[in-house]
């Protein structure tokens, strides 16, 4: 299985990103599941829900609930990994080690070591330092 960190959401979300032709290229060839993890959806779901509470006047309301609409659309024709309690030990585990890396980066990758996956993500300085993790770019490398 193949997940994508966030950052690789994002790169497919904005199909005039430079990177989005050559990822979906990459992705179309990798014979391999590919899959979200619910984190991302959740880190860019706050995302735009906080855009919106910040928002005084309706209708600047318009583009940004278009854009919640999107990316509610584009997580459900995809494979949405859980976090499992699986992979909350693994996160545990990893909170004890004090491994210098950001929860919600903790959290997918215990995602994606429950499940025995590779982790496609640009923040390769973060990821490999997280034991037994398969993380690869696809964007940038």
């Amino acid at each position: 299985m193949i997940l994508l960190d966030t950052d690789h959401v994002t790169v497919l979300l904005f199909r005039g990103h430079s990177q989005h032709k050559d990822l979906v290229s990459r992705l179309q060839m990798a014979g391999d599941t590919l899959g979200v993890t619910v984190v991302s959806f959740e880190e860019q779901s706050r995302g735009w829900l906080a855009e919106i509470a910040r928002q005084r006047k309706i209708h600047d309301l318009v583009p940004l609930y278009q854009r919640l609409t999107e990316l509610v659309e584009f997580y459900s024709s995809w494979e949405i990994v859980p976090f499992t309690p699986a992979a909350a030990d693994i996160f545990a585990g990893l909170k004890k080690q004090k491994i210098k890396v950001g929860t919600q980066d903790l959290k997918i990758a215990s995602v994606a070591l429950a499940n025995n996956a590779t982790l496609l993500s640009a923040n390769l300085v973060d990821f490999e330092r997280i034991p037994g993790l398969r993380v690869e770019d696809w964007l940038y490398a």
